[in-house]
């Protein structure tokens, strides 16, 4: 086995080519997809030795282990979390192997991937993150390994525990070092809005032996990451070969060996002082890469840390005026919902929203299929009142868009001039009207929430720069019919935490609890825009309360409108939101119309109503 000390050595010497991919290789010579790749390294050791041995051969010195995911969450998902320790030892077993017995100097890599969960899914299982990573850390340097490899983290905070666990542990092996490789966008600006540049940099003074960078971007995004970072220490890349295709049933890359060492080369020049491949790359592009790499002495910059990109100055885009300006200026602010259509005919749904604006109502807001019902885009709706001059609301569900689609729709927005939006989780799929569509929920409500704010600094959760700052103007849901209202009151925290700047409610019906609700939600200092639901009838009273979630009608205001019908019905509907309403204006800058089944003549009266006081 070669000291250890040698491979600093090597690098102050030379660039060092580093192997390349392992799992989609192993696709490439039929395993089947949704195998468990690390599981190989005891079923089939030879398959797994046998990579290990050409990437020797084309010039490799530095060997990975096949154990990225042999933590045991994910190994989890295939029924082998008791083998954590087992997998691990025969895949640092197996490339220590292929080293000794090729006589090369080289070193192996214990590699170690994120969790593939948030830290709460791990509490919440009752594991710790730090006891997941020393499981299998410990077992890569007893099987051999020469350090260990974290690669592929996007998350700070997981990255900075591994590293903790990894140095740790490597005391107990004779100070074994440590690798942390980020798998940055091409902007360099992580998810959560950090600087690869930055956390690089922190990463070392936290003893992080070598930083670098790998997956995600191909050699020339690759490239551009490495000359804007100033390394003060030895860099290490692992580019992927380009961008993926999916071809016949399985994922491949079309980067050819050749091009993908020329800008190895280049990364190389630009500092980099270990270059490797990540997926797509084959023994074929690591031989030529350790050709281009011949002879090159690595490069540190004389610029002390690493280069941290310039915020840039975005103005804002063109808005229209936000009900926060409105109530800021001592106005009243009356939002009415008017649900999209569930046919194409628009006629009375537009009938319906330039009278209630006409009556005085600030802003119409529109449900995101709500109860997961279909309906006419809001998005596209809300489009059409900012034609006619009436600013729109837009609710914008979890249920239906994953993080890309609720992004391409909150940008949409803002290239538009729309401002406002509700965030919410969206009630499932399988209790509307299509249960066999599929919810995504990558994010939920609160999730949704971070992404917004996210964008209104400028950039994407992938850090993509958007040249623009949009200025939505984001609310969240609170339900004041809770029974347990304490549990309504935390989750209402956290939303406002993550950037909620208002907040709307499920409909009240008596005046006791929008006092209560102006009591539990003083302390916050954002509007709350209350509910208000004028009941038509006594059938729809008892619906609404059986049938609908987050409505709860007292049982006096059932009793007043038990048994009436039509005008009757109305009148005693009417006069009930006026009672509610009047007791939101006293407590709260605006209120909250809810128009039932675009009934808006109601609305209508009660925008009137609030007008003249």
């Amino acid at each position: 086995m070669i000291a250890m000390g040698s491979l600093f050595d090597s690098l102050k010497e030379s660039v060092l080519c580093g192997d390349g991919a392992m799992g989609t290789l192993l696709a490439e010579r039929g395993v089947p997809s949704g195998s468990c790749f690390e599981e190989l390294c005891v079923s089939q050791p030879d398959l797994v030795n046998g990579i290990h041995r050409e990437y020797l051969n084309a010039g490799a010195r530095i060997i990975t282990t096949n154990s990225f995911g042999a933590n045991a969450m994910k190994l989890a998902s295939f029924g082998h979390e008791s083998r954590v320790a087992e997998i691990n030892l025969h895949a640092a077993s197996i490339a220590r192997m292929a080293v000794d017995d090729s006589g090369t100097k080289a070193w192996v890599a214990g590699s170690v991937g994120p969790l593939g969960s948030r830290g709460s899914e791990a509490s919440g299982r009752g594991l710790k993150r730090e006891d997941l990573f020393r499981e299998q850390i410990t077992a890569l340097l007893e099987g051999g390994s020469d350090l260990i490899l974290l690669e592929t983290f996007q998350d700070p905070e997981e990255l900075e525990i591994a590293l903790r666990v990894a140095k740790s542990s490597g005391r107990d092996f004779g100070d074994k070092p440590v690798i942390t490789l980020i798998a940055s966008p091409e902007s360099g600006r992580l998810p959560g809005g950090a600087w690869i540049g930055d956390l690089l940099e922190s990463l070392g003074e936290q003893g992080a032996d070598l930083v670098g960078l790998n997956c995600v971007n191909g050699p020339q995004a690759m490239l551009r990451l490495v000359e804007k970072i100033a390394p003060t220490r030895p860099l290490v890349v692992f580019p992927n070969a380009g961008r993926p295709s999916y071809q016949e049933g399985r994922i491949s890359y079309g980067t050819a060996p050749e091009y993908f060492a020329d800008l190895g080369r280049r990364m190389a020049q630009a500092g980099a002082a270990l270059v490797g491949g990540c997926c797509g790359t084959s023994p074929r592009h690591i031989e030529a890469l350790s050709s281009a790499l011949n002879g090159l002495r690595p490069i540190v910059s004389k610029s002390h840390g690493t280069v941290t990109l310039q915020e840039d100055s975005s103005a804002p885009l063109p808005q229209e005026t936000s009900l926060l300006d409105l109530i800021a200026t001592g106005k009243t602010v009356i939002v009415t919902e008017l649900d999209p259509p569930k046919t194409l005919p628009l006629e009375k749904f537009f009938a319906a929203a330039e009278a209630i604006t006409q009556a005085g109502c600030d802003a119409i807001t529109l449900a995101d299929n709500s109860l997961a019902i279909l309906r006419v885009s809001n998005f596209a709706v809300a489009s059409m009142l900012k034609q006619r001059g009436i600013t729109p609301l837009l609710h914008l569900s979890c249920r239906d868009s994953n993080v890309i689609g609720l992004q391409s729709e909150l940008l949409g927005m803002a290239a538009m001039g729309m401002r406002h939006v509700l965030a919410l989780t969206g009630d499932p799929a399988k209790g509307g009207d299509h249960p066999e569509a599929t919810s995504v929920y990558d994010v939920n409500s609160v999730g949704l929430l971070e992404i917004i704010n996210r964008l209104n600094e400028g950039y994407t959760q992938a850090g993509t720069d958007l040249q623009a700052k949009p200025g939505l103007v984001a609310g969240c849901t609170f339900n004041p019919n809770a029974r347990n209202l304490d549990t309504q009151i935390q989750r209402l925290e956290r939303k406002i935490r993550a950037g909620a700047t208002y907040v709307m409610t499920q409909p009240v019906f008596e005046t006791s609890l929008v006092e209560e609700t102006a009591r539990r939600t003083a302390h916050f200092q954002v509007p709350v825009f209350v509910g208000v639901w004028p009941l038509l009838n006594g059938r729809q009273a008892t619906f609404l309360h059986n049938e609908v979630p987050g409505i709860l009608i007292p049982e006096h205001v059932m009793g007043r409108m038990e048994g009436l019908e039509g005008l009757e019905g109305r009148k005693e509907g009417v006069e009930l939101a006026k009672e509610v309403t009047r007791a939101v204006l006293d407590h709260f800058p605006g209120v909250y119309f809810m128009t039932p089944f675009l009934a808006y003549q109601t609305t209508q009266e009660l925008t009137a109503f609030v007008r003249a006081r």
